[in-house]
């Protein structure tokens, strides 16, 4: 089983709904749901009841124990690594005009007459 699915299943458990859960994870409502769904599907039996209020089903309040021992008995989530310091130059677009003299004409330059 995957260990993503199991912490989005325990923040959903734990919340007993489903906005707040994700939340409290940084993922989109959606993506939560289709999570859900499929450690459902992969179990075989649903885990909440939806109708109303959001409850645990018997098989899961039974699956949240087991859930909760796979994640403290998983290792910890490697560290992304830090990015690199500096980036690419951007090319200059040539002399821009500082924006408190935008729309005055440049000194010493008469202006074309129309």
């Amino acid at each position: 089983m995957n260990i993503t699915l199991l912490r989005r299943f325990v923040a959903v458990a734990e919340e007993l709904h489903f906005p707040r859960a994700a939340d409290s994870l940084g993922i989109p409502l959606a993506s939560l749901y289709s999570s859900i769904d499929k450690l459902e599907a992969e179990i075989g039996h649903p885990l909440f009841t939806r109708q109303g209020e959001t409850q645990l089903t018997k098989v899961g309040v039974l699956f949240l124990e087991e859930a909760r021992k796979e994640i403290a008995a998983a290792p910890a989530p490697a560290e992304k690594p830090a990015a690199k310091a500096g980036g690419k130059a951007k090319a200059s677009k040539g002399k821009g005009r500082a924006p408190i003299v935008k729309g005055q004409p440049k000194p010493y330059k008469k202006r074309q007459g129309r």
